[in-house]
């Protein structure tokens, strides 16, 4: 790495708690290790229950102070300045995560740099236009119903997105009047801590956000704290069903993104080019360590082996190497436990379906965690490399003969996070969009939006982010039975 990219990055060994950086409770440290040379290049500290205890009593506190009596119209303009700050700091933001998780850095300057700032303008436009309460005619006079913050929320993220899905919590959160605990993940252990410096310079209040380092033991101990309010998580479906079931016990609110297995579904009059040019963001954004990956591909069988050859050769020349490098399409894994995971995928493929590309590590790169994009032909929708989520550059493509027998497989999904359908005619394509279980779907490009709710179906999870949709799960709704004097 050049020297500019490795001089702004600091150790983290201290939390940032109730608005100061204060000592972990205990001695853990956490090596962050760069994902394309496998070296380490700083450390943080780890936290334990004791500083999870702290931050949540710190969160507590200041929701029980000013920052509960705040108006819409005060916290939104500190949102707004809390956004300057990191559009202050997004190229910093961008580089270290690309050097924490592989992220090639221009998809990290759009969801590092700019998205976390464009969320808190977002939910700071939309708390200034929102009404906090509404009055409606009832039998016996009027009836006031009021949106009050749901109180101290527990935000536990993942390493793939950092930034933006920590903000995916804190924004509305805030907008809404709520304080929040963040747990970002060890394997990202340093880009959280650029939102605290940002909050500083803000001037958020103290303890409104809190951030503490931790692994699962401490997350889950904020899950059962009983100051905790709501717990709003992303990560695997596995661990959303620990920390869903715990919030059942609890009867305590959550919001849970979890796992995907999508389906591109290319029609018989779709254009390869346009597929082609469309699997930056609906096949390999971020590696294909997203969850929205569509790594099943579906074929109308009248085009089966064109799809397949032209998918293949386009795996075989997308550049592969230094994510800090703007020519580099595909960046390593984001660690050596999670490429081992991706190769042993490959390894089950082989034994399954038809390789036609890719199939292991990268020569020449021997340094970090690279893998060679793959594609697998003549997959068997119930075989385990077209039903668990991969993580990773690597895509089945099955044949389907009929537009219903396309919806039979793409639904045949324990998940319905994301899709697309490619095809000449938009209407039939979102036809086929509307018959298909999932939270998201493209007709010939996939894009998530800002301003569109955002989840999954079935074991994708609960809840939605982003968009006016997002705030709901930070709200309690109260309703107040008055005279008919308050009806205008």
């Amino acid at each position: 790495m050049t020297g500019e990219h490795a001089s702004a990055v600091v150790d983290r060994v201290r939390f940032f708690i109730g608005g100061e950086w204060v000592d972990p409770h205990g001695s853990d440290r956490q090596r962050v290790v760069e994902a394309a040379t496998g070296e380490e290049f700083a450390v943080a500290a780890l936290g334990d229950e004791v500083d999870i205890d702290r931050a949540v009593r710190a969160a507590r506190n200041a929701l029980n102070g000013p920052w509960g009596r705040t108006s819409a119209g005060e916290r939104s303009a500190v949102m707004r300045r809390f956004a300057q700050a990191l559009r202050d700091r997004g190229e910093a933001a961008s580089v270290l995560v690309t050097r924490e998780n592989g992220m090639p850095i221009g998809l990290s300057r759009a969801m590092n740099g700019q998205a976390p700032a464009a969320t808190l303008d977002l939910y700071a436009d939309l708390i200034d236009r929102l009404a906090i309460e509404d009055v409606r005619p009832s039998a016996l006079g009027s009836t006031i119903v009021r949106r009050e913050p749901v109180g101290v929320v527990g935000g536990i993220v993942p390493w793939n997105y950092p930034l933006t899905l920590a903000m995916s919590k804190v924004a509305p959160a805030l907008a809404a009047g709520c304080t929040v605990v963040l747990k970002p993940s060890p394997d990202t252990a340093l880009d959280s801590y650029i939102l605290a410096d940002a909050a500083i310079e803000a001037g958020l209040p103290d303890g409104v956000l809190n951030i503490v380092l931790a692994d699962r033991d401490p997350g889950m101990s904020m899950v059962r704290h009983p100051e905790i309010d709501k717990i709003a998580f992303t990560g695997s479906t596995e661990a959303g069903r620990i920390i869903g079931a715990e919030c059942g016990r609890l009867i305590r609110r959550c919001s849970l993104e979890l796992g995907g297995k999508s389906a591109a579904i290319f029609l018989a009059d779709g254009d390869i080019d346009t597929f082609l040019a469309g699997t930056p963001t609906a096949l390999l954004q971020n590696n294909s360590q997203t969850c929205t990956t569509q790594s099943r591909v579906l074929v109308d069988r009248r085009r089966y082996a064109e799809v397949v050859d032209a998918l293949a050769e386009h795996a075989r020349h997308l550049v592969v190497g230094d994510p800090l490098d703007e020519r580099t399409e595909c960046g390593p894994m984001a660690s050596e436990r999670h490429l081992e995971r991706v190769l042993g995928y490959i390894e089950l493929g082989k034994s399954e379906s038809r390789l036609v590309a890719g199939g292991g590590t990268v020569d020449g790169l021997d340094r970090g965690w690279f893998v060679q994009p793959t594609v697998f032909a003549d997959v068997d929708n119930g075989s385990r490399l077209a039903q668990e989520e991969v993580f990773g550059p690597v895509f089945a493509v099955i044949p389907f003969d009929s537009d219903d027998e396309a919806v039979r497989i793409a639904n045949d999904s324990n998940y319905g996070l994301a899709g697309s359908v490619w095809t000449a005619d938009e209407e039939r394509g979102l036809e086929l969009s509307r018959r298909i279980r999932t939270g998201t779907i493209g007709v010939n490009y996939y894009s998530t939006d800002l301003g569109a709710p955002f989840g999954g179906m079935k074991d994708s999870g609960i809840g939605r982010e982003f968009g006016p949709e997002g705030l709901n799960g930070y709200f309690e709704y109260k309703s107040i039975y008055a005279s008919n004097r308050w009806l205008s």
